[in-house]
């Protein structure tokens, strides 16, 4: 199989989306490119949505989407930076249904929002809990800052 990520998908892409220097099957993507993006890597058999996670780097956020293929060894990451005064993005569960513990636990934990999401809620904090604890700016009441 042809592992060229970017010879293989780059006419596909937006104009604007960046591939990383460090690895060869990483980009970056806008935000309001993300369905149609997605929508399109899994017609080219990135058939599974592995992981979503998120990275607060304090002036923005990062969620990060690692895509496989199931029929052969191909692996994606796909990044998006957000806003961090109100960090949201589409939600991907209309493309796979795994995005939606996915999604959850990254609001949970992290404050970004998926819109369109079908039960966007908390899912491993309780109801009525207070921040999100994997923000840099969380504060918890034994003191951490």
């Amino acid at each position: 199989m042809n592992k060229n990520y970017k010879e293989m998908l780059d006419k596909h892409l937006p104009q604007d989306a960046v591939w990383t220097e460090e690895k060869d099957n990483e980009f970056y993507i806008k935000d309001q490119d993300i369905l149609e993006v997605f929508g399109f890597l899994k017609e080219q058999g990135f058939n599974f949505l592995a992981d979503i996670s998120a990275v607060d780097y304090k002036e923005y956020f990062e969620v990060v989407y690692q895509l496989c293929s199931f029929d052969d060894d191909r692996h994606l990451v796909v990044k998006i930076k957000l806003d961090y005064q109100n960090p949201q993005v589409q939600s991907l569960y209309s493309l796979w249904k795994t995005a939606d513990w996915l999604e959850r636990e990254v609001y949970d934990l992290m404050g970004i929002k998926f819109i369109n999401h079908p039960n966007l809620e908390r899912i491993l904090t309780w109801e009525g809990f207070e921040g999100y604890p994997l923000r840099k700016d969380f504060i918890s009441q034994g003191g951490r800052e």
